[in-house]
């Protein structure tokens, strides 16, 4: 019986592990951050911002002087930027136990990456497509690796048009239907990802959480607009803390029990709040078809070809 009930009490020591969170200086991300640091694991808090970046961790060593925070400059919207941060992690440490590709952009105004990418997909998908790839072989020299890509709810409105995939020159774009297609990628590619290690008989688990509805900054660029604002009170009774909304995501990262492919997210009423358990994606997320077609698309579109 899989537990229904789980906390971070739960969570083992993780001296020794090192693991890069990505997005880790707010959010999902920095609850994130706290809690592997307060395990004891060494944490890459990967961002944009330095400054950021060190104004996290010095928020979280303030309260555990013991943690191990070790700030890098990520900008998932500039491959460049993947490039250099990866050859400064292969630089410092000689492998990786956890990944957490937890960065995002939610419902921008259309617009492109630095590589001419519509920056939801750029983002939230195609960059860290390109760092898991560049950092697999750091994977596989961890102490039974685990890849968690953070996804939402809102891929189940997500679909994907390999004719249009970037929306270009912002044709059939709108915000919600751009990220929702970002959120699907991601787990097409968790999917996908965890069928080619099996293939390839790897110690390395693949797994995705979403967040339920979270109170994160994540929802910045819609609070402003009417209907959100008339809903505000509804949404704060449905949705939970950055904490909680975190915990489906340190569970997959953590728990011992889970297995690669597997899917968390909160237990309560349309997955929004509550404990972090399996769920289930929309059907469309497990095609093999798609998630084929997607890899091929993503080693084109970054030139970073992903061998397993």
């Amino acid at each position: 019986m899989f537990p229904h009930h789980w906390s971070v009490d739960k969570i083992p020591s993780m001296q020794g592990q090192v693991v890069i969170v990505t997005g880790g200086n707010s959010g999902l991300g920095l609850e994130a951050v706290r809690v592997y640091a307060t395990k004891g694991a060494t944490v890459i808090l990967a961002c944009r911002s330095l400054d950021k970046g060190y104004e996290a961790a010095h928020h979280i060593l303030a309260m555990f002087p013991q943690a191990n925070i070790d700030v890098m400059k990520l900008d998932l919207a500039s491959l460049q930027s993947v490039h250099t941060f990866c050859e400064q992690f292969k630089m410092k440490y000689n492998k990786l136990d956890i990944l957490m590709n937890n960065a995002g952009v939610m419902t921008t105004p259309y617009g492109k990456t630095e590589d001419g990418f519509e920056q939801q997909l750029g983002i939230n998908h195609l960059g860290h497509f390109a760092l898991t790839s560049l950092l697999f072989d750091h994977l596989k020299k961890g102490d039974h690796a685990r890849i968690v890509n953070i996804s939402s709810n809102a891929h189940k409105q997500g679909d994907l048009d390999f004719d249009n995939l970037m929306y270009e020159g912002g044709k059939g774009y709108s915000p919600m239907k751009a990220y929702s297609r970002s959120k699907l990628a991601n787990l097409l590619f968790t999917f996908e990802l965890q069928r080619r290690i099996e293939q390839a008989g790897l110690d390395i688990k693949v797994l995705a959480a979403h967040p339920g509805g979270a109170n994160t900054n994540l929802a910045r660029h819609i609070e402003n607009k009417f209907l959100f604002k008339m809903l505000r009170g509804v949404l704060e009774r449905i949705t939970q803390s950055a904490y909680d909304g975190a915990l489906p995501g340190i569970r997959a990262a953590t728990d011992r029990d889970a297995k690669g492919g597997q899917y968390y997210g909160p237990s309560g009423k349309w997955e929004m709040k509550g404990d972090p358990v399996l769920v289930e994606p929309k059907t469309r997320a497990l095609d093999v078809n798609d998630a084929d077609l997607l890899w091929k698309e993503s080693e084109r579109l970054t030139g970073v070809p992903f061998t397993v």
